[in-house]
């Protein structure tokens, strides 16, 4: 993986930006849209463009379930490094679970492959671009236009894109409600202004960002990966929580917020099996 961010930074310098515009790109087997403020409310997944005040656009992916009930619940969905947002879409199984559960997903796409994670990762550190800054205005979109209900907005991610969860909670403006993290490690300094709950899925054999800490953060940043203990005891102290107790095949500690640890004996860096099903329930219940 190394390999494609070291090719990747290099095409940093030489990428180009498309025409801005905020209409939707509808593929073939994509239903025809009613909107509301630009934003579609037909059942089914909207590829869509979002300025962000910068030269060029950024895009996302809108999937809106059957029998939609305005304000739903937010899912931001980023992927991982080397990866789209049409791929996690596939990957993560949200979209089942949005049918059947009434909530909206937005997987929106990074740049060049990556996120600006802060610490990390790829051509969007590079090039300094304000991920933050561009969920924050995806989350505005869709709660002003009132798709989505600005009390229930949560964000996940996997490796890079559960890094930029990560950012998103501790420097972003406050909007996000909970994050599921998948693979990855707390590499920033976390100043949220409000205590928030975290879900965490890591395995034990991941050796891309291990569980007890090691590997490289980033092609050009050889420092180790804290370990997962680092990011739980973190969000314990932050949210005044006690320590963990089993939850089932889990663990978890709960007041106001919560705090949980999905640790996979003999998971490798990928996403889990069911992991969006589990996301949703620890959400939903908040």
């Amino acid at each position: 993986m190394r390999r494609i961010w070291v090719v990747l930074a290099a095409l940093v310098l030489v990428g180009g930006c498309q025409q801005s515009s905020d209409a939707p790109e509808p593929g073939p087997s994509q239903p025809k849209n009613n909107k509301v403020q630009g934003v579609p409310t037909s059942a089914g997944t909207h590829k869509l463009k979002l300025e962000v005040g910068t030269p060029g656009h950024r895009e996302y992916l809108l999937h809106v379930p059957p029998n939609l009930k305005s304000p739903a619940p937010l899912v931001l969905a980023m992927h991982g490094g080397a990866s789209t947002m049409g791929a996690f879409e596939k990957l993560t199984g949200f979209n089942k679970v949005a049918d059947k559960e009434g909530f909206v997903v937005a997987y929106p796409d990074g740049f060049m492959l990556s996120w600006n994670a802060g610490g990390c990762c790829g051509p969007a550190k590079v090039g300094k671009v304000d991920d933050v800054g561009f969920l924050t205005k995806l989350i505005d979109k869709l709660t002003t236009s009132g798709i989505a209900d600005p009390k229930q907005v949560y964000a996940t991610g996997f490796s890079n894109g559960g890094g930029m969860a990560y950012s998103l909670a501790c420097a972003g403006p406050g909007k996000i409600k909970a994050i599921g993290v998948v693979e990855a490690a707390l590499i920033i300094d976390c100043k949220p202004d409000r205590p928030l709950s975290v879900m965490i899925f890591h395995g034990t054999a991941d050796r891309s960002v291990p569980y007890d800490g090691g590997s490289q953060r980033d092609f050009n940043d050889k420092r180790p990966f804290p370990p997962v203990s680092k990011a739980v005891s973190y969000w314990l102290k932050q949210d005044d929580l006690p320590a963990l107790k089993d939850d089932g095949p889990c663990r978890m500690s709960k007041g106001s917020v919560a705090v949980r640890l999905c640790t996979i004996k003999g998971g490798t860096h990928e996403w889990p099996d069911g992991a969006a099903a589990q996301l949703w329930e620890f959400f939903k219940e908040l």
